[in-house]
């Protein structure tokens, strides 16, 4: 687990994994020195320069390390680990005669160890290094004029001064001035963006040009900077089921070893061949196989602006069969507007009418809402206060307004509430908002919303990255919906839904066998998200319900996001196929076979060993720079 406080991150924009150098510390050059202190006594005795004591006395301080992590694990976690293993092969070898063999033995061994334990912390610093850092100091702006202060003295409210060249300290909104800020380390977009005034800014992020005062909203670990941080930091503990696989295949693993040991030396009497066979049933690199691939690759993903909460929804994000999405915000730029206003009553002209939905609308948060309300501010029109108001879920709403009952939303509304009317208005690519007064249907608004940027692409990269079915789960008209799935490339549509609908659609999909992603706001969805094999929010930035409800969280609205994620889901899922199949499998098979035969002895086997741990490694560790489409 990664423990380093915000403050200690290396810098933004270091996108390198952190040299090697400088994950030495003293623990590690100690081990450098009893490592090289025992293989220097191991070759002096092999001349004949030390005695036999001397080679025991240095296996034995080169043993140590390993015998005390392996008596931890067996008295604390009841298991025998490769450490115990290790140390039992090389005492049979140096008391069953072969000395050197078994001094060299472990000298390897301790050495592929070693590099396994450094690699995996780089991979691990690497996350790090990938996100950036925020600030310890800010310029506060006040009464007193500009002071330069530590981040912990500052309150929510206070004005900061973020100068070009500056990363900004605080999640907030712009006050005065204008400027373009870099905000990859929590979107994952190299393409900078224009700031204006109430334009809201993150911790950690940089100002490239312009000077910015920010009113601070959010400080320390309440910033999404922080926010992003500590998820990366929990995702390591949610192992993936191959990797909790892994670990119990190792921890049965011994014992079965240890029995096909014995039963070998009934049968060959040869200490030489057991000590040679006890290097390739070593489980070590077992334990290596899966998670040094799921940290590069949520590294990676993070890198892209995308959160992955732990190896598990990794894992199952490979294996997805079926991804559903919410239309409005999700498929669509959730910009609608109001583009006709049709009166069904003479009692109404159209600006009559907006202004009556204008009313019952004007405390909602629905993006329908707030584009009929917005109509009515565009023509000036004044909006009453409803003096009564009900948000239906799926349905739209109910308000009282100038004494008056009105009724706002799809044509369900309007059924379940007996008001009469004739066909359904609806209209393939606008969506028809129905209008009831006192019991009687007055009219329609129709709304239009755009298809998001990159839509299409994004599903067809999904696709190809072997989804078989791509399915729209929504509360509008099934007119507008399959309208819009048809221009999209959708396969199933499922309109006119509550939230309980989506949660029953998404686990019908279950019951047919499926593996299900879901994908929406985070916030309305947040029951289907959690239904889903995988919850995937759009547009995470700044928004916490996004942040929590899912098991994937994508910092900005781009849907090719979601094909990235699959992306790296899928090259992950392989690699720890072939570590666990190349790696692991090929090499110890050839390895026990070949000693077998007696075609190799201890020696050649502890250095033929280095060869998984080396190929785990690089193997895993390119996927943080591996090419991948979107990421």
């Amino acid at each position: 687990m990664i423990n380093n406080t915000i403050g200690s991150l290396p810098a933004a924009g270091n996108t390198d994994s952190p040299r090697l150098l400088a994950l030495m510390t003293r623990e590690r050059w100690i081990e450098v020195a009893r490592v090289f202190v025992t293989g220097l006594v191991a070759l002096l005795y092999a001349q004949g320069i030390v005695a036999v004591p001397v080679l025991w006395f240095a296996v034995a301080v080169g043993l140590y390390p390993l015998v005390k992590t392996g008596v931890l694990d067996l008295v604390h976690e009841h298991k025998i680990g490769t450490e115990i293993f290790v140390t039992v092969a090389t005492l049979v070898a140096v008391f069953g005669g072969e000395t050197v063999a078994g001094a060299v033995l472990m000298v390897i061994i301790l050495i592929a160890e070693f590099i396994a334990d450094l690699n995996t912390d780089r991979a691990r610093a690497s996350i790090k290094a990938l996100i950036g850092s925020v600030p310890q100091v800010a310029v506060r702006r006040g009464e007193d004029g500009e002071k330069t202060v530590p981040i912990g003295e500052l309150k929510v409210g206070d004005l900061v001064l973020v100068r070009p060249g500056e990363k900004i300290p605080v999640d907030g909104r712009v006050v005065l001035g204008q400027g373009s800020v870099n905000e990859a380390p929590i979107t994952g977009e190299s393409v900078p963006k224009d700031k204006n005034i109430d334009a809201a800014v993150f911790a950690g992020t940089v100002v490239e040009s312009g000077a910015l005062d920010i009113r601070t909203e959010r400080l320390g670990r309440d910033t999404t900077f922080a926010r992003i941080i500590a998820l990366v930091e929990d995702a390591e503990a949610e192992q993936a089921p191959v990797q909790k696989l892994a670990d119990k295949v190792a921890a049965w693993l011994i014992p079965v070893v240890f029995l096909f040991l014995i039963g070998v030396y009934f049968v060959t009497r040869d200490v030489r061949t057991i000590v040679t066979l006890m290097i390739f049933t070593s489980p070590a690199e077992l334990s290596l196989a899966t998670p040094l691939v799921m940290i590069a690759a949520i590294a990676r993903a993070a890198r892209s602006g995308i959160l992955i909460k732990g190896g598990i929804y990794l894992e199952t994000l490979a294996k997805v069969t079926v991804v559903v999405f919410d239309k409005t915000g999700t498929l669509t730029a959730n910009r609608p507007q109001v583009v006709q206003v049709a009166s069904y009553s003479p009692s109404f002209d159209d600006n009559a009418l907006l202004r009556l939905a204008a009313a019952a609308d004007r405390r909602s948060a629905h993006p329908l809402a707030k584009a009929v309300v917005a109509a009515a501010n565009q023509r000036g029109i004044t909006i009453p206060e409803p003096e009564s108001f009900e948000q239906l879920q799926g349905r739209g709403v109910k308000a009282r307004v100038e004494g008056r009952i009105a009724l706002v939303g799809n044509a369900e509304l309007l059924r379940e509430n007996g008001v009469a009317f004739g066909a359904t208005v609806e209209d393939g690519s606008r969506t028809p908002i129905h209008i009831a007064v006192d019991g009687a249907f007055v009219g329609v608004i129709f709304v239009a919303d755009t298809i998001r940027a990159g839509a299409v692409e994004a599903l067809a990269e999904l696709r190809a990255n072997g989804v078989q079915r791509l399915v729209m789960l929504t509360g509008d008209n099934p007119a507008t919906a399959t309208a819009l799935a048809a221009e999209l490339g959708i396969d199933d549509v499922r309109a006119n839904l509550l939230p309980a609908d989506k949660v029953a659609a998404i686990a019908e999909l279950q019951r047919q066998g499926h593996r299900v992603a879901m994908v929406g706001d985070g916030i309305n969805d947040a029951p289907a998200l959690a239904k889903a094999d995988v919850g995937i929010a759009m547009g995470g930035a700044g928004t916490q319900a996004a942040l929590e409800a899912a098991d994937i969280a994508l910092m900005t609205d781009d849907l090719g996001k979601i094909a990235a994620a699959r992306a790296i889901a899928r090259r992950a899922y392989r690699t720890v196929q072939e570590n666990l199949i190349v790696g692991v499998g090929v090499v110890h098979v050839l390895g026990i076979t070949a000693a077998l035969l007696g075609w190799i002895g201890p020696i050649e086997a502890a250095i033929i060993h280095l060869g998984p741990d080396v190929l785990v490694f690089i193997n895993s560790v390119k996927l943080l720079t591996v090419r991948i489409k979107g990421a």
